[in-house]
């Protein structure tokens, strides 16, 4: 491995090389920023500019904009709770209100320095294990991919601030949204009601950016100006405290490992990985009481996730020529472009390419973090502007990042209902995050099972004959049986006696 990395930082430390990183990663950076942009479309645009550059400078400035975004995509939802992608939509709860008690500045470092060791540890696991976790990945076939998204819509009930059935209440309409659309198996369109511009299913961009950024706008409005930061931003007061460095590291390590095992899963990819991440600080956290309220480990833990994902995902799509998203399928496409075929043939005969983008990716990380560091200043300073001259500016941007996704209009008016229905869900106190992940994992689980019932011949056995989806459906019996007993022990709790005062 040592002479494999070698060869790959000499290749990713040439100077054509390390422009093109630095050039893909501030692409990224911004793009993440921007919310509803993604880095979905920013690589669309610049895929006909990578025609005329080398094979690996072309990959190496398409994956610096994807994981690039991943970095930039928290800024937003930090300072101003708008998911700047979709994997940060989940970092809006604590790290949104870190920045209302003043903290924005301890946010965004530890944001930064979960992206950078998150990140690092996801290249190391790649160049470490690419072809054992490939060979894992291979293992999970549908039954074991129907049990991890039911784990993934069970664990989404712990993202509730306050009562676990609201939250699987909230499960429950997202699996619902998901349905909408046309069915893979028949072809049918579903619940459209004869709207084609409902086949391709709702929008998740315009879910997580109603849900987050124009419900948040439209309860503030009337509310008055914010406290602003001061108006030096040094570095001193942007560094964390002892307390939140000390409680932040275990969930960077633990989100870490979430990241790296979902991103090496085709089809799961870092959304799942961060949403996954904030259940499991939700769930096992020293301080998962303040879980909601500004806790570091709501910040930390989904963002090392989420960096470690994005780098892991590369190993199906490197070595086993699967995209697990619509990114990696883009960057797929890139590839065979270039005359570069994906897939375990590509270590043998193309080590340079393959070990260089490895390589660039952790430079590409160094970068980011030694970038980002100064920019935090600049960022925190956008507190200062106005609401009424911040507002209306987030509420075009969102408009437009939607918009651009598929260029309709109807995408737009989806941006208003989800963005009413956040208003409302949020007077009624029912937690929007359960939401957007029902959304994200229902479809994937519909498509799970309606696959494995047709190769089992429509036998439910087939989920317990099979060794990890077993394993997987013991977990998820574990955690609702938890779930049973603290709420029937703090029912049986008995309620502390009112002192009887004696004047």
């Amino acid at each position: 491995m040592i002479d494999n990395l070698l060869l790959g930082f000499q290749v990713a430390l040439s100077a054509e090389t390390l422009l093109y990183c630095f050039i893909g990663v501030s692409i990224g950076m911004f793009i993440g920023v921007l919310p509803g942009v993604g880095p979905l479309a920013a690589i669309s645009m610049l895929l006909p500019m990578t025609y005329y550059v080398s094979p690996t400078s072309a990959l190496v400035m398409l994956a610096g904009i994807y994981y690039g975004a991943q970095y930039g995509g928290s800024v937003a939802s930090i300072l101003l709770r708008l998911p700047g992608t979709a994997s940060s939509a989940v970092i809006c709860l604590d790290g949104y209100e870190m920045t209302k008690k003043g903290r924005a500045g301890s946010a965004l470092m530890l944001s930064a320095l979960a992206s950078f060791i998150g990140g690092s540890i996801g290249i190391l696991l790649m160049a470490a294990f690419s072809p054992g976790l490939s060979e894992l990945a291979l293992k999970f076939g549908s039954q074991e991919y129907f049990m991890l998204m039911a784990l993934g819509l069970v664990a989404a009930s712990t993202l509730s601030e306050g009562s676990a059935i609201r939250g699987l209440a909230m499960v429950v309409v997202g699996v619902v949204l998901g349905l909408v659309g046309i069915d893979l198996t028949s072809g049918a369109m579903r619940f459209t009601y004869g709207n084609f511009e409902l086949m391709d299913g709702v929008s998740l961009v315009a879910s997580a950016m109603g849900l987050f950024g124009l419900a948040e706008i439209l309860a503030n409005i009337g509310q008055g100006e914010r406290a602003v930061p001061s108006s030096k931003i040094t570095l001193r007061s942007m560094m964390p405290t002892r307390t939140e460095l000390r409680d932040s590291f275990p969930a960077i390590w633990r989100g870490s490992a979430i990241g790296s095992f979902f991103g090496a899963l085709p089809g799961t990819g870092s959304t799942i990985a961060s949403f996954f991440s904030y259940a499991t600080e939700n769930r096992i956290s020293r301080n998962r009481d303040r879980m909601g309220q500004g806790a570091v480990e709501g910040v930390a833990g989904p963002e090392a996730a989420n960096n470690s994902a994005a780098q892991t995902a590369f190993i199906p799509t490197l070595t086993l020529g699967v995209p697990g998203d619509a990114v990696m399928a883009l960057l797929l496409g890139a590839m065979m472009v270039h005359g570069v075929t994906p897939g375990p043939q590509m270590l043998t005969e193309s080590p340079d390419m393959f070990w260089g983008l490895v390589a660039s990716f952790w430079l590409g990380n160094l970068i980011l973090l030694v970038f980002n560091i100064p920019m935090i200043g600049l960022w925190v300073a956008m507190l200062r502007i106005p609401y009424r001259l911040l507002y209306p500016a987030i509420v075009v941007l969102i408009v437009i990042g939607t918009y651009s996704i598929r260029y309709s209009i109807f995408d737009v008016y989806q941006l208003l209902a989800f963005g009413v229905l956040g208003f409302l869900l949020r007077i009624l106190r029912f937690p929007t995050a359960p939401l957007v992940l029902g959304l994200v994992l229902g479809p994937l689980m519909e498509e799970n099972f309606r696959r494995s019932m047709m190769l089992s011949d429509g036998q439910f056995s087939t989920f317990l004959t099979r060794p990890i989806s077993c394993g997987l459906l013991i977990i998820i019996v574990l955690i609702l049986a938890a779930q049973a007993v603290l709420a029937f022990t703090a029912r049986r709790r008995p309620a502390p006696e009112k002192e009887i005062s004696t004047s």
